[in-house]
């Protein structure tokens, strides 16, 4: 079953964000240290999108960039070089198109390729290439009294490092039914929030994160522990969290955030050309911090 769980956790990590994301921009950082180790990650990332008109009125071109660092400080000792697992990056670029189906219903398509891994041959690689693809429809409805203000987002997304060839489901509502409470279901991220006054705000939450990035140079990650050499070709963290978010909103659309939470799954592997386990490296549930700006649309 846990063989089953995380690759669907992976695919929810890494290929919604187009359609729950509602930020324009954002910039972030997040510490991760590991617990009973002496291990820790600290992620920078930053994105941008940039909605252009096109055509009748409500219809957009949406081209996005995102950047991503990860410093993963590997200090407990293993048979093998830990060195080309220190830093890991990825870079990605998106375009999105949407358009007004009815006056509550759109419609979103969006494709885009990511480089990630740690460049330890200093050259881009065909296995550090990542596919993507999705389409969702959303149906919006807003009151200015709360009474009737929620948003449903359908789709489907596909990602060449899920493993499945086939799409896979997006589902998300969120729901605001009075001045001061709202909640929200679905994927990455679901919560409860209640909002103090117009510009503090609460959330409990359940959310996913993590990464994935190809090893440019291939290694052995069991040479004392197996007959058959079992080479690690790519990384991959995938994390369940829960805790609380304060967010403050500094103008109408940019805010500053920040979490606390304790992760509820853990699971940070090297894995091989299959995407198939060789070498669990942590999956002890510990603290989580992450911090930033957004520019939000909603």
């Amino acid at each position: 079953m846990h063989k089953l769980i995380v690759p669907i956790l992976v695919f929810f990590i890494t290929c919604c964000g187009f359609a729950q994301n509602t930020d324009l921009a954002r910039i972030e950082y997040t510490y991760f240290p590991q617990k009973n180790s002496d291990n820790s990650f600290r992620r920078f990332r930053s994105s941008v999108a940039f909605p252009i008109r096109v055509g009748n009125e409500g219809t957009y071109l949406v081209p996005g960039l995102e950047y991503r660092n990860v410093h993963f400080v590997y200090d407990d000792p293993e048979d093998f070089n830990t060195d080309l697992l220190d830093r890991f990056q990825s870079f990605t670029a998106t375009l999105g198109y949407t358009f007004k189906i009815d006056e509550d219903w759109r419609f979103g398509a969006q494709g885009g390729l990511k480089i990630a891994s740690n460049f330890s041959r200093n050259e881009i690689l065909n296995d550090d290439l990542i596919y993507t693809g999705s389409l969702f429809f959303v149906k919006i409805r807003e009151d200015e009294n709360y009474e009737d203000n929620w948003r449903l987002i359908l789709g489907l997304h596909y990602s060449t490092t899920t493993g499945f060839p086939f799409p896979l489901p997006i589902l998300n509502y969120h729901k605001r039914w009075d001045e001061n409470w709202s909640y929200m279901v679905g994927t990455p991220k679901s919560n409860i929030k209640y909002y103090f006054n117009d510009k503090h705000s609460l959330e409990a939450f359940a959310t996913l994160d993590g990464f994935f990035a190809n090893i440019q140079k291939n290694f052995d990650a069991t040479p004392s522990g197996s007959v058959a050499d079992e080479l690690a070709e790519s990384i991959s963290m995938t994390v369940l969290l829960s805790g609380l978010e304060y967010q403050y909103k500094i103008t109408e659309h940019l805010r500053f955030y920040v979490y606390a939470g304790h992760t509820i799954l853990n699971d940070i592997r090297l894995r091989d050309a299959d995407k198939n386990d060789v070498y669990t490296i942590n999956e002890i549930n510990t603290f989580y911090a992450r911090s930033g700006l957004k520019f939000s649309i909603f």
